[in-house]
């Protein structure tokens, strides 16, 4: 068989109904539970929200956080589409996989947080735009990429079902789709930080920079990186694969570069400012700044040298890494290192109801991975063979 045909994707098959798919569907149950009552007795009904804090984690965890983690098809496409590393085509499926269902659950975190979310539509309607707002441009740029996205991976519906016409049409116009998925990401990841510099002095000054865009984006390029290490060293746990340090070991050393120009930034930053006396006031934030930096820190460590990339659990051990960090850099500036300056006496912390809708959340998107990837040709085909 030819090379060609042993690396192309097809569906893993097995049993859908195992006890992680019955956990995720009671979890998605509960979910629902909680929306429901969301949706008929308002956001009062189930959250902690207040006027001191109107974000509570909906939107820091399932947008903020939720699309940082959902960077690995950005990643990836930036590799083999601009870069030209085809070598790591094998990655992209199985990333966009993760992007797509991370980014799709972070539109819905946005419309679940909205007040009055039965005017969700006035964010698609020309009169109410406001192209001065940062949340106008990152509500649509993360709409038109969840859009791309799904064209983007079209083409395994496509292939599942036969429609090779239409898939050779498609084919022709999705350079155009691939070049708007890597432009999109670095456009609202970016506006992301930008929206922590507008939040001024009610973000702690070891968050609150102007260079905010260039860190967000750095770190979102980074945690793709991170996600794809991550991801597919559990895949391969699970279905029993022979992990792809081939490909895992060159992504990881390009990740470490990625790693190393953000932590020059991020430190030549706090030096300019002279921030750096805040990192070691006696707080809770400040103990979260440095956990989040070990996060950072930690895969040099880990994965420094070319030896230690070819451990698969040193592998697993510098995604989990990146990825804590990558959630605190984001927990720190919006919710954490954040406060309040109108009025005394506000405080967060998220209700059972949040908390249960946030992990209803990442159930569906693991319930949905392990349903197409074991129904359709997302996974390379050798892993397929392996399973079945």
């Amino acid at each position: 068989m030819s090379q060609h045909s042993h690396a192309s994707p097809a569906p893993l098959g097995g049993n859908l109904l195992n006890a992680t798919t019955l956990i995720c569907g009671v979890l998605i149950a509960i979910m629902v539970t909680f929306l429901a009552v969301r949706f008929v007795f308002g956001l009062a009904s189930v959250t902690n929200v207040n006027d001191g804090y109107s974000w509570g984690i909906w939107v820091v965890i399932d947008v903020m956080v939720g699309s940082a983690l959902a960077c690995g098809g950005f990643s990836v496409a930036l590799l083999v589409y601009i870069f030209n590393k085809g070598q790591y085509h094998p990655l992209v499926r199985p990333a966009l996989l993760g992007s797509l269902f991370g980014y799709t659950l972070a539109g819905t975190g946005i419309f679940v947080d909205l007040g009055r979310w039965w005017n969700f539509w006035h964010i698609f309607w020309p009169g109410y735009a406001n192209p001065n707002s940062v949340m106008f441009e990152v509500a649509v740029c993360v709409t038109a990429y969840i859009l791309v996205m799904w064209i983007e991976f079209s083409p395994v519906f496509l292939e599942k079902l036969g429609m090779k016409d239409v898939r050779q049409k498609l084919n022709k116009l999705l350079f155009f789709f691939i070049a708007l998925g890597v432009l999109l990401p670095m456009m609202h990841q970016s506006s992301l930080g930008t929206m922590l510099v507008v939040m001024g002095s009610q973000v702690n000054p070891l968050w609150q920079t102007p260079l905010q865009p260039v860190i967000y984006l750095l770190t979102a390029i980074v945690i793709g990186y991170g996600v794809v290490l991550f991801e597919s060293c559990v895949a391969s746990s699970a279905y029993r694969l022979k992990i792809e340090t081939h490909l895992l070991d060159p992504l990881a050393k390009i990740m470490l570069g990625v790693l190393a120009l953000y932590l020059v930034v991020r430190v030549a930053d706090l030096t300019v400012r002279g921030a750096w006396s805040g990192a070691f006031a006696p707080s809770w934030v400040t103990v979260s700044f440095w956990v989040e930096n070990l996060g950072f820190i930690a895969p040099f460590f880990l994965i420094g040298t070319a030896q230690a990339r070819r451990n698969p659990a040193r592998l697993f051990l510098a995604g989990l890494a990146i990825m804590v960090g990558g959630v605190l850099l984001r927990l720190n500036g919006f919710m954490i290192g954040y406060e309040h300056h109108t009025g005394t006496g506000w405080s967060y912390f998220p209700s059972l109801g949040e908390i249960m809708v946030t992990t209803g959340m990442f159930a569906i998107e693991v319930l949905g991975y392990i349903i197409i990837t074991r129904r359709f040709p997302v996974l390379p085909r050798k892993a397929a063979r392996a399973v079945g």
